[in-house]
C-alpha cells in the first residue's frame, strides 16, 4: 500500500510501541482471526488506521507456536512445552519463538528512543463468552487505574467486549505468561494484558441471548482493539473526514 512516511518512523523520533503476539495455545484458533482482524485494519487505507500509523509502531508476531498449530496440538508445542509458562527463561533452544520475541522486548525496552507501551497476548476461552481482558495487580493504586483505561475504552467500541468480565490478578499459576512477566520487568508506563475472546458466543448489553461468533466476528474485534488505540491517545481530532464505521476489510 502506497503509505506515507510515518512521522514516528523519521530518525531520531521517539517512537511509541505496542506490541501484539497470539496463538502462543495452538488450539486457540479464534486468536488467529482477532490478529487478523488488527492487521488487516492497520495497513489498510482507513483514516483512523492511516493516523496510527503516523504516531505509534505496532510490532505483532501473529502466531508464537507455528510448530504446535501445525501439528494440531491443542496447548503445547513440537517439544511438549507450554509456551506461555515459559517467559521468566525461554531457551533458545526448546522455545526458540519465545526467546527471540522476549529479546526482542527487552532490547527495545532499554532502548531510550522506544517507549514500549502496549503489551497485549491474544487468547480463546473455552468456558466465558465475549472478549474480556486480563491485567496485573499492583501497589502503586494510580497505575492499577491507569491500567484499567484501555479495557473501559475497548468496552465502549466492541459490543461483544465485556469490561465486567476482565479482571486483574496475580494468581501464581499465571506467574510464566507473558501478560505476568512483562508486568513485573517493565516500567509503570507500560500496559501489559491478555486478551481472552470466547470459542464459541457474546451477549450483547441489555439481552440475555447468546450469539455465536463468526471468523467476521472475531475480526471485527480485531478491528475494534486498534481503533480504540485512536481513543486511548486522544487522536480523534487529526483524523480526516468524518468517521465512517470501521470497514470490514476482507
Amino acid at each position: 500500500l502506497p503509505f506515507s512516511a510515518a512521522a514516528n518512523l523519521h530518525p531520531g523520533a521517539e517512537q511509541k510501541v505496542v506490541f501484539i503476539t497470539a496463538r502462543v495455545h495452538p488450539g486457540e484458533t479464534p486468536s488467529s482471526f482477532v490478529c487478523q482482524g488488527i492487521i488487516d485494519f492497520l495497513v489498510s487505507h482507513h483514516p483512523i488506521a492511516k493516523v496510527l500509523r503516523d504516531h505509534l509502531v505496532f510490532k505483532i508476531a501473529p502466531m508464537l507456536n507455528p510448530d504446535g498449530v501445525y501439528l494440531g496440538n491443542y496447548r503445547c508445542s513440537l517439544m511438549g512445552f507450554d509456551l506461555n509458562r515459559h517467559w521468566a527463561n525461554p531457551s533458545p533452544w526448546a522455545h526458540p519463538t519465545l526467546h527471540g520475541v522476549k529479546e526482542l522486548i527487552i532490547d527495545m525496552y532499554n532502548n531510550p528512543k522506544i517507549n514500549l507501551e502496549f503489551y497485549i497476548d491474544i487468547h480463546a476461552h473455552s468456558t466465558m463468552m465475549n472478549g474480556f481482558m486480563y491485567g496485573n495487580i499492583f501497589e502503586d493504586e494510580e497505575r492499577f487505574q491507569r491500567q484499567a483505561v484501555f479495557p473501559k475504552l475497548l468496552c465502549q467500541n466492541a459490543e461483544d467486549f465485556s469490561y465486567s468480565s476482565t479482571s486483574f490478578n496475580r494468581d501464581a499459576v499465571k506467574a510464566g505468561t507473558g501478560r505476568r512477566f512483562l508486568g513485573g520487568l517493565l516500567n509503570d508506563t507500560s500496559y501489559c494484558y491478555t486478551l481472552e475472546v470466547s470459542f464459541y458466543s457474546y451477549i450483547l448489553g441489555g439481552t440475555a441471548s447468546a450469539v455465536p461468533y463468526t471468523e467476521e466476528a472475531y475480526m471485527k474485534l480485531g478491528r475494534n482493539v486498534a481503533r480504540t488505540f485512536l481513543d486511548y491517545y486522544r487522536l480523534n481530532s487529526l483524523v480526516e473526514g468524518p468517521l465512517a464505521p470501521t470497514p470490514k476489510i476482507r
